[in-house]
C-alpha cells in the first residue's frame, strides 16, 4: 500500500543560501563541506542542490553531541 502525502504537507527543501544563513555560515563553507563529502546531507534535484530541513536538523544535532 503506498500512502500519498499532499505537496502542501511537506515542508519546503531548503536552497544552499538559506541553509547557509540559518547554520550562520557562509554559502561557499557548505559548498565545500559537499565537495568534502562533510556537512549535512543534500539532495541532487536536477542541476540544483536542495536540503532536507530534517537533515540539516539532524546533522546539527550530531555536531552537538561531538562537543
Amino acid at each position: 500500500m503506498t500512502v500519498k502525502i499532499s505537496p502542501s504537507a511537506r515542508r519546503a527543501l531548503g536552497k544552499p543560501l538559506e541553509v547557509a544563513d540559518y547554520l550562520g555560515i557562509p554559502e561557499a563553507t557548505l559548498k565545500q563541506w559537499r565537495w568534502l563529502g562533510k556537512g549535512p546531507k543534500f539532495v541532487p534535484v536536477g542541476r540544483h542542490v536542495r536540503y532536507r530541513w530534517s537533515d540539516v536538523e539532524t546533522w546539527l544535532d550530531e555536531q552537538a553531541g561531538a562537543a
